[in-house]
């Protein structure tokens, strides 16, 4: 392989993580327009400043009566504040008079108010003495129950920063600035192949000791709720031509390719092998210092990623987690970081020296707060993952965690996309 005993050097996932950053940030630069229609879920890839300010128009927050707030000073419910009303306001039209001094016009909630106005009096506080003449029961300061021009975000500023996913609120906020097409990064690409000589279709009943692909399937499925454009290429077996070949088109295909499973340490080797004869700069690193995933594998191909997860369901998760995601979803290049919620151990968790830990979790309410409940099993059991709301984090240079200790969680279960 040309590389030694290097290939075997285990490092850790902050080092397995700055090793592929570098060689993702060019993903980051491109872009391509999409409608406004198709953008939910997508990440903005330019910061897009506000064209107009919003409202543009000031307007009333209740139904009521606008007015100078100068003419209800004073007022009172027994001695109301005399306002001639001049008229009501519509929706969608602009009023047509100047409100003088002792003028009102009646006003609803999101209505535009009238030059000179500058409150609005809640309907509850008015009462109607005939013939247009209205009495405000309590007086209103300047400003009050009214939206002002640029309330909402000022013209230049800044409404969407650049990286950031676009939900249901964020699509709302770019129809007020009219933008129907949207600059967004394009979505990765990314194929998924399970290797092993022991692993099966699911549509197949498995012999003995064989087992139906589940990898392919869990993979899928996180690449999909990170965004991407994912692919799976089904199952290969542990042979070189085949897994060469197989590997070529996929990297024909794909930004980032992901190979699950190995039925052997030979087998691994061979794929970190021809990870670095395929491309520049070829094999970055070969085994992690984490549990679940220390098999894990991954390099750069003349620019595309190539990750080798392990072949246990568990472990392949938790890798796609902490290592591949955050790749995907732009996460290592975002300042900001999510709150992680945090709650009270109930059990003690060891971890040996010289690896860090990722320990699946379950989260119940308690009486004080979050109660954080281990989930024991082994990495090859799927089932650890589907009851897992979260996992907690054993760092490097920590042998254990105590019952009682307050940890945060990094949740799994991500119900708002």
């Amino acid at each position: 392989m040309g590389r030694g005993n290097e290939l075997f050097a285990v490092v850790t996932l902050n080092e397995a993580s700055g090793m592929l950053r570098q060689h993702v940030k060019s993903f980051y630069e491109r872009q391509e327009t999409i409608p406004l229609a198709k953008a939910w879920g997508r990440m903005v890839a330019v910061d897009i400043p506000a064209s107009s300010p919003l409202p543009h128009f000031r307007k009333s927050t209740v139904d009521g009566l606008a007015v100078r707030a100068a003419d209800t000073f004073g007022g009172s419910e027994s001695m109301p504040a005399l306002v001639q009303v001049q008229g009501e306001i519509c929706m969608g039209r602009a009023p047509e008079r100047r409100l003088a001094a002792g003028e009102g016009m009646l006003i609803p909630t999101g209505g535009m108010l009238p030059e000179g106005a500058d409150a609005v009096v809640m309907v509850e506080h008015l009462e109607d003495f005939g013939d247009g003449l209205y009495g405000a029961g309590r007086p209103v300061a300047p400003g009050e129950n009214v939206i002002d021009v640029g309330e909402d975000l000022g013209e230049g500023e800044v409404i969407l920063s650049r990286y950031t996913i676009i939900r249901a609120q964020e699509m709302g906020l770019l129809a007020t600035q009219g933008l129907l097409n949207v600059p967004v990064l394009p979505r990765w690409r990314v194929g998924i192949l399970s290797t092993g000589d022991e692993i099966v279709s699911p549509d197949v009943v498995p012999a003995p000791a064989q087992s139906r692909d589940i990898n392919g399937y869990t993979l899928l499925g996180q690449a999909l709720a990170s965004g991407c454009d994912a692919r799976y290429y089904g199952i290969a077996k542990d042979e070189a031509g085949e897994l060469k070949e197989r590997l070529l088109n996929m990297l024909a295909e794909n930004d980032l390719v992901l190979l699950s499973g190995g039925s052997s340490v030979g087998v691994r080797d061979l794929t970190a092998q021809m990870i670095d004869e395929l491309g520049k700069p070829g094999l970055l690193f070969h085994g992690l210092a984490l549990r679940p995933g220390k098999p894990t594998i991954g390099g750069v191909v003349d620019g595309n990623l190539v990750i080798g997860l392990p072949g246990h369901p568990a472990s392949a998760m938790i890798v796609f987690d902490t290592l591949v995601r955050p790749l995907l979803d732009g996460s290592l290049l975002r300042t900001q970081v999510l709150p992680q919620p945090e709650g009270r151990l109930t059990q003690n968790v060891y971890s040996g020296t010289g690896r860090e830990e990722f320990v699946r979790v379950r989260l119940e309410r308690g009486a004080d707060g979050w109660l954080v409940e281990p989930i024991r099993g082994k990495s090859g059991l799927i089932r650890t993952m589907v009851l897992a709301d979260g996992l907690v984090h054993v760092p490097l240079d920590v042998e254990g965690l105590h019952a009682g200790q307050n940890v945060s969680v990094r949740l799994l279960r991500r119900d708002e996309g």
